[in-house]
Formats: structure tokens, sequence, C-alpha cells
């Protein structure tokens, strides 16, 4: 009998001392994406591997980022904190110059025993001039970085551009440009980054992994193997009418639209309906091949027997807009432009689940540690999602989410979100302010900040962005 008590005394002991699983992360990121995909609902893009990823987790239906461009947000993300606190307001390299010592999402997990890398765009980059190199990489956060390049930057003479004088232009960060090969996923820059992590995934399955997948797509230029262009016939693709969506800007302030009416509409002069089109058409198909490439790191996760030790992340930088309101590209306060698509899933919590209550990019960081068991450290200005992916039917989240939107030094403002209405401030009130009630108008078509009826609302929002504005010097170094 003691004999007995003795062994399990030993079992029940090792139980209560054995060291915790560490889980995997999986931290995938698309650039430029939209929710216009069909695990958000949109009756036309195919994504079956989102899909297939959101059966295993949760879809948050309002995320947000922290500012709609690309080198603050993702800043934003990766040090936890909003881009006005680390004094990243625009694409510069100069995130370790201003923070020193910051400590990364990253090179938390390398300090916690973890082999943290990245193929592709996590910081920023210049897309694409930047592909194949560093970028605006942070060396202190992997233990190991690859840079992969393919045919949409090594063969950029085949890509078609639109707008009066760019038909020869070198600069397609910022273009109408769209080519769709008859080639194969590997051949592209987006294609090598799935390669690149799946030999990741296959070498260091043994091992805790931070692993980062930073796909390019569906940045401009969209380029992608013509078979999913095939996906999305031409006449399919619907534009809104432009004099309704010049109507739609009427009661909007003049310094929300900073830079987009210069050639209003679709940002450049003398773009067509018809060539807008063709570039959302090919907008949706490189959705679809950043999709094809999430199905590939599935599939090896599944086939190295780690789905049930890792954590996996989708998200993008920003929201995009594909010629509602007459308008294209990113940077502006709307829904469209600041809302994200976030998916994770996490071994043994929710499947399947959706959450609809807003949350925000800057909350990713301290989920993963939690959700790890590492640590968080005290700059952090997110909150842990994990009572959310816990139960997301039974919790009492409340957080607004808030996003600045820079255009520089005397053109700036604030937009928040809760889970009915976006209120927007544009130099703190004094050069306009917006509110749109999204429980009966989702596009954000009517103005009700000067409304005598929503006074009441207006003023209680503004009251609570308050306390997220700087004070004066209003910004840290921009």
């Amino acid at each position: 009998m003691k004999i007995k008590f003795l062994l399990l005394s030993i079992f029940v002991g090792s139980l209560v001392f054995a060291a915790p699983q560490k889980f995997n992360v999986l931290f995938i990121s698309a650039d430029d994406m939209n929710c216009d995909l069909g695990v958000y609902g949109h009756p036309q893009v195919k994504t079956p591997n989102l899909d297939r990823l959101a059966k295993r987790g949760v879809v948050f239906e309002r995320a947000y980022c922290q500012q709609s461009l690309c080198g603050p947000s993702r800043a934003s993300v990766m040090t936890g904190m909003r881009p006005e606190e680390i004094g990243i307001l625009s694409n510069k390299n100069d995130l370790r110059v201003k923070n020193p010592k910051v400590v990364t999402l990253g090179q938390a997990y390398r300090q916690n025993g973890y082999f943290s890398a990245r193929a592709g765009k996590i910081y920023h980059y210049g897309n694409p001039s930047m592909i194949g190199s560093d970028g605006h990489d942070d060396p202190q956060t992997w233990d190991e970085k690859y840079n992969p390049i393919g045919i949409d930057r090594s063969q950029q003479e085949n890509i078609t551009r639109y707008g009066r004088g760019r038909e020869k232009d070198k600069n397609l960060g910022i273009s109408m440009a769209w080519w769709d090969p008859v080639s194969k996923d590997q051949d592209h820059t987006d294609g090598k980054v799935a390669s690149k992590i799946i030999d990741l995934i296959e070498q260091k399955k043994d091992e805790p992994f931070f692993l980062a997948a930073g796909f390019f797509n569906p940045h401009c230029p969209y380029v992608a193997p013509k078979k999913y262009f095939d996906l999305y016939p031409l006449e399919d693709i619907e534009m809104q009418d432009l004099d309704e969506a010049k109507r739609d800007l009427e009661d909007v302030p003049k310094i929300a639209l900073n830079r987009d009416l210069n050639h209003w509409p679709y940002y450049f002069a003398d773009i067509s309906v018809e060539q807008a089109r063709k570039c959302k058409q090919a907008y949706f198909a490189t959705q679809s091949f950043v999709d094809a490439q999430v199905g590939r790191l599935l599939d090896a996760l599944e086939e190295n027997d780690l789905s049930d030790s890792t954590i996996i992340v989708f998200w993008s930088d920003h929201g995009y807009f594909l010629g509602e309101k007459g308008l294209w590209y990113k940077r502006k306060a709307f829904e469209r432009s600041v809302r994200v698509p976030l998916i994770i899933s996490v071994p043994g919590m929710s499947k399947g689940e959706r959450f609809s209550k807003p949350v925000e990019l800057l909350d990713l960081y301290p989920t993963l540690m939690d959700l790890c068991g590492i640590s968080t450290p005290s700059t952090l200005s997110g909150k842990s999602l994990r009572p959310v992916l816990e139960s997301p039917q039974k919790n009492k989240w409340k957080k607004p989410a808030v996003t600045l939107v820079w255009y520089g030094e005397s053109a700036w403002g604030y937009t928040l979100r809760n889970e009915r209405y976006r209120y927007i401030e544009w130099m703190e009130g004094k050069e306009g302010k917006e509110l749109y009630d999204h429980s009966m108008d989702p596009e954000e078509v009517t103005n009700l900040a000067g409304n005598s009826t929503f006074s009441e609302i207006t003023a209680l929002l503004s009251k609570q962005l308050e306390s997220y504005v700087p004070q004066a010097p209003h910004f840290r170094n921009p």
C-alpha cells in the first residue's frame, strides 16, 4: 500500500512541477489587405484557407490598426506601443534611433528561449523597391531573416501601369499597375516567402519557434499568377457610380482627404473607371494568391504534427480603398482604411467563433506574451485578448479602438471606434469632426457630427478620445 502511495505521489508531483508546454507561434502578415475577403463575408473574394483557419480559431470582425500607413502600423505591432509613443509616424527607418532600448515582439521571444525568424516583410519595406533587401528591418528581433525576390520584382518591365505620365514610372510603390503572368506560385516573392517558412517549420519543429511570414501582396503593383486573375471575371467586378461617390464626400472635412482630391477619382490623373476595375480585379487576385500561401503554411504545420502546439495569427497592417467614394489606397480615417483582417487560432481555445467588438493590432503583443507565459514588458499599451479567445461570447471587453492619421505636423487627426460609432477629430476638432453611425450607415456616407440630435454622443466620444491625444508638443520627434 505504501509503495502504491509513493508511486502516486511521484506521478502527481511530476504533473505539478513539469514545465508547461511552450506554444510555437506562426505570425502571418499581409500587406495592404482590407476585409474584402470571403472569410469576412465578401460575396466574390475566395479565401478557402483563411476560412479553414477561421474554423480553428477566432475571427475578429472589428480589428483596427493604430495608423493607416505601413511603417508606423508595423512598428506599433512589433513594439506594442502606439506610433506617437515611439515617434514613428512615417515610413522612415528610425525605430532603434528613437527607441534604442525597446524590446520588440520577436526579441521578447528570443530572450525566452525561442528561435525567432522572418521571411519577407514584417517591418516596413518600400514595396516593391526594397524586395530582396532587409528593408527597414530590426536585426535585434530575429535570429535569422530571409529576403526572397521573385518575378514580381525582377521582371517589373512586364507590369502594366495606368495614369497620365506614369507609363514608364519605376516607382510602383504607389501605382495603379498589374500583371498576370502564367507562372507558378513559387516564381513570385510571396511564394518564396511561404517556401522559406515551410523549410524553417521542418527544421525547427523540435524547438519552440516564433516564425513570421511577411507577404508583400496585395500591395501594389498587383501581381499574381494568371490562375488567380481567372477567379474574377472582369465583367463581374463592380465599381461605385462616381456621381454617388462624389456625393459621399460632400460633408467630409477637406483635411480628411489631404492628398486624395488632387486627381479625384482614383488618386492619379486620367484613370478611367475601366482601368480602376482592372486594378480591383488584380487586387482580388492577389488576395487569393496570399490565401493560397496561407494554405501551404497550414499544410506544413499539419504535416509536421505541429497544429496542436502552434498559435497562428493572421493580420494586415491597415485597410484599403478600391474606388469606394472614388478613393484608392490607405492613409485615411474611414472604416475601410483602418479596419483590418485579424484571425487568431490557439490550441485548446475557441474554434469557429467570431468576435464583433473593437480590438486593436496593439493588443497582439500582450496577447501572445500572455498565451505563451512570457512576462509582459511594462511599456505595452495594448491589452491581452486571452479572455476573448477563451470565451468570445461571455467576456466583458469594452476597450475602444483608436487610430492616428498623420499627414504632417499641420494635418493630422484621430479616430475612435466603439461598437456602434466611428468618431473622428481633425487637429483636435479645430479642422473638423466626423461621426458615423454604423448601425445604419456601415459605408460612412452621412457625417452626423453637425447634427444636433447627436450632439450628446459627439461630446461623449470627444471626451473619450481626449485621453489618447498627446498634449502639446503633440508628437515626439515626428
